[in-house]
């Protein structure tokens, strides 16, 4: 009788044991889950961060273009009114020097047009760094996500390991 109730008492006094170590192991696992978590939403808001810094700075070099764009087309239309003054007694002259606006125009509106290319390929480049740097947290995001599964499965088996020998051990007592 003294013999069953030590059994019984040892069984009760290593389930609670087990029941412990799981919750400590447990608690554990959803902290570095929290931390995870934490992790990607800093990540997240850093990567909003960035682009948005890097939008603002595109915004700024298009008001730059811009503003000097409209400096030169004032420039131009300046010109282009003197002329018009000066048109009657110099038509020959006025001639030629519209020749040479034509020309400075269309240089302008193919430099305009590089200038066009150029930025769409950088917004290209920085879609794409974007895209890059997304699936790479994916990418490591998936591997943590593996590497968590796997340790809670070893935990999980050496949890039944325990058990098991306590069932066998209690079996023999």
């Amino acid at each position: 009788m003294v013999k069953n109730f030590i059994t019984k008492a040892v069984k009760k006094v290593t389930l609670e044991v087990i029941y412990e170590v799981v919750e400590e192991r447990s608690k554990e696992i959803y902290e570095k889950l929290e931390r995870v978590e934490r992790r990607q939403e800093e990540d997240f808001r850093y990567l909003n961060q960035k682009i948005d810094t890097q939008i603002g700075q595109l915004r700024q070099e298009i008001t730059q273009l811009n503003q000097k764009m409209d400096t030169q087309i004032g420039q131009l239309r300046q010109e282009i009114n003197q002329l018009n003054q000066k048109m009657d007694a110099q038509i020959g002259q006025v001639r030629q020097e519209i020749g040479q606006l034509r020309q400075e125009i269309g240089q302008l509106r193919q430099e305009i047009n590089q200038l066009n290319q150029k930025m769409d390929t950088q917004i290209n480049q920085l879609n794409q760094k974007i895209d890059d740097n997304i699936s790479q947290l994916r990418q490591e995001m998936n591997q943590l996500n593996r590497k968590i599964d796997t340790q809670i499965s070893q935990l999980n088996q050496r949890i039944d390991t325990v058990i098991q020998l306590l069932v066998d051990l209690s079996r023999k007592g």
